[in-house]
């Protein structure tokens, strides 16, 4: 149904137009369609749910503001964040193409847009290689290296969605893909891939094995029952242990990576700060409730963002200073 418009304050010349679209029940069911088509493709790119992308974003820009002193050019910052978005909706478009047959048989998944038939695989390809173009678009402004490291990630992409048929660490797999942005950022500004970008490398296959094992403990008895493999289940009852551990090694590494980098007080308090979310997230998991798992899962988005503001006001100060 249209929204209601007042045709007395309309121009008098466009009231029979107005009037003709308005009754114009198949151009309505035309826009109805178009409408919800729109959104099922919106609901494909999970454009709808950001936290995939943040998680994606933070640690790139660790590496982007590490790799440049605090000092990253508008248009690296612009590159890689345009970037991040486009590479998670493709991501996401070929996760869902590759689980098609899995995600109508779990409960959190069942209505996504291929498990429902609302859009076919050609469909969601289409859109995949076109997000895909628009990736290459912004490598193609960037450094030879860093077009060659591209290549790579782009590997990770397309292949991480499959890695759940074959083997209990598709979350470490995730690890990798989601940051391949790092060693790419330090390679576009300053030409190479230092010790410091592997050591944040390592840290965020930490992470994401820590937030996407929480987010597997969601589907657990599902994924057992259909097949499908992850760390949740390899873990086993022991996966809120392993987790505390990966935790206690995450900030361990990431407290390495301000000793390598030199970084002040105000980046430990930012670690102080994501200590106590990952404290936090324990309490979450601790009943291994799967509502309370998916808090957990979401929560690291602020974990994330405060190492991210530990890094970045450690550099205002510093400039301050």
């Amino acid at each position: 149904m249209f929204f209601t418009v007042d045709e007395s304050l309309m121009d008098p010349r466009l009231r029979p137009l107005w009037r003709k679209l308005r009754y114009n029940r198949r151009l309505r069911h035309w826009l109805s369609v178009a409408g919800q088509r729109a959104l099922a493709y919106v609901r494909l790119m999970r454009l709808h749910r950001p936290i995939g992308s943040f998680l994606l974003l933070w640690p790139t820009l660790w590496a982007l503001w590490l790799a440049a002193a605090g000092h990253p050019t508008l248009k690296l910052f612009a590159i890689f964040v345009i970037g991040v978005f486009v590479m998670r909706s493709a991501g996401c478009i070929i996760n869902d193409f590759a689980d098609r047959n899995f995600d109508p048989q779990v409960q959190r998944t069942r209505t996504r847009p291929l498990a429902t038939r609302e859009l076919n695989i050609w469909e969601a390809l289409a859109l995949f290689i076109a997000l895909c173009l628009v990736g290459l678009g912004l490598v193609l402004m960037l450094n030879r290296l860093t077009q060659e490291l591209a290549v790579i990630g782009a590997v990770l992409v397309i292949t991480y969605p499959f890695m759940k048929r074959y083997t209990y660490l598709p979350q470490p797999y995730l690890g990798l893909a989601f940051g391949w942005g790092i060693p790419m950022a330090y390679a576009a500004v300053t030409g190479g891939v230092p010790t410091e970008a592997w050591l944040i490398f390592i840290a965020n296959i930490i992470w994401a094995t820590v937030y996407d094992t929480m987010y597997a403990m969601v589907d657990r008895p599902d994924d057992i029952r259909i097949g499908v493999k992850s760390t949740a289940i390899l873990f086993g009852d022991l996966d809120r242990m392993i987790i505390g551990i990966l935790q206690v090694l995450l900030l361990i590494a990431l407290l390495l990576v301000g000793y390598q980098t030199n970084m002040g007080l105000v980046y430990y308090l930012g670690l102080v700060c994501a200590l106590l979310f990952s404290v936090y997230q324990q309490v979450l998991i601790r009943q291994r409730n799967p509502q309370r798992c998916f808090q957990a899962f979401m929560n690291n988005n602020w974990f994330g963002a405060a190492v991210f503001a530990g890094i970045l006001l450690n550099y205002t100060f510093s400039i301050a200073a």
